[in-house]
């Protein structure tokens, strides 16, 4: 199939396809005589597995791994579940980081009190200045 069909396919863009080409997530396709990419089934179902592993919030990387793991049947899968467990605790990161940046905003946008006067807690903390507790 052509790379727009293999994108419809998998659920992935056509530009995606080609740049995880470039990057090695997949190999380069196949070139069929009129020069067109030409993907098959397993092309399909290697991109869906990025796709899904991309939705978790796997990066590049750990993509790399789960790719390598996918593809040894004498893997362990203790192998696969300490990779997932530390983009767990990544997430966790992640959430705690963007709880605290919530709550900072939240608190700033409460100071504000959103009328026509240029004073405005939420500039003065961008800008570098104390704001009020």
């Amino acid at each position: 199939m052509k790379i727009g069909e293999a994108a419809s396919a998998a659920g992935v863009s056509a530009k995606m396809i080609r740049h995880y080409e470039a990057i090695g997530l997949i190999p380069f396709a196949d070139r069929r005589e009129s020069n067109y990419r030409d993907y098959g089934r397993d092309d399909v179902h290697r991109l869906g597995f990025i796709r899904r592993a991309r939705e978790l919030g796997f990066s590049i990387d750990e993509i790399r791994d789960l790719l390598r793991l996918w593809g040894d049947k004498s893997r362990s899968s203790g192998d696969v579940k300490a990779l997932a467990q530390s983009h767990i605790a990544d997430l966790d990161t992640k959430i705690s980081h963007l709880r605290e940046m919530r709550d900072t905003l939240s608190h700033l946008a409460h100071c504000c009190d959103g009328n026509d006067r240029p004073d405005c807690p939420i500039i003065a903390s961008l800008a570098g200045e104390r704001v009020p507790a």
